[in-house]
């Protein structure tokens, strides 16, 4: 009896653990979100979305800014600094803008052939490949037009860097999170 008490005891905890990280997928696995659809369309749209706000963000800066120049939104915490980054995240492989174009091109391809094949059903896995196909074709206008990358939103704490790269980022995370959250992406069937 009390070794039964024991094994309850231990399984109530590991249903804990597990509400304890499923708070995100009790909102991806919604009814709400199973009912929404994510067209073609809505893919393209949400790219292009990300490369005119990312680009005209980046014409704002060159206008206003000078390479180097700072300005103290809240002192010491967060700043736009005009940053002209030659490498990728953190300024690596500085200087080169073949081999980043070629990898951009790459993952453009990439994305585009996913997203094309994906059911529209599959509506967050689609969303992060938009913002990510829309990250990564500003910073590829950008290395095509002057060979490095306009960045600035500088937290101090952090390299500075653009709403591409946000974009990217945040794609990369609904990617991730639906696919922890086992959301069915390939197959047909239903978790």
């Amino acid at each position: 009896m009390r070794r039964r008490k024991t094994i309850l005891r231990g399984e109530k905890n590991i249903e804990a653990g597990k509400t304890a990280f499923s708070f995100p997928c009790t909102l991806i696995k919604g009814d709400w979100l199973k009912k929404l659809r994510f067209s073609s369309t809505a893919f393209f749209v949400v790219a292009l979305l990300v490369i005119l706000t990312d680009q005209l963000s980046k014409l704002w800066v060159l206008r206003k800014f000078a390479p180097g120049e700072t300005w103290a939104l809240i002192p010491n915490i967060f700043h736009l600094t005009y940053v002209r980054n030659p490498g990728a995240a953190f300024g690596i492989l500085a200087y080169k803008t073949p081999f980043f174009i070629a990898i951009s091109v790459l993952a453009i391809f990439l994305i585009v052939f996913s997203g094309h094949f994906l059911d529209s059903r599959y509506a967050l896995f689609r969303l992060a490949l938009a913002l990510q196909l829309g990250g990564a074709m500003g910073n590829l206008i950008d290395r095509l037009r002057t060979g490095y990358v306009i960045d600035f939103l500088d937290f101090r704490f952090w390299p500075v860097f653009n709403l591409a790269d946000t974009a990217i980022v945040l794609g990369i995370v609904l990617l991730f999170l639906s696919l922890w959250c086992n959301t069915t992406i390939f197959s047909g069937s239903k978790r």
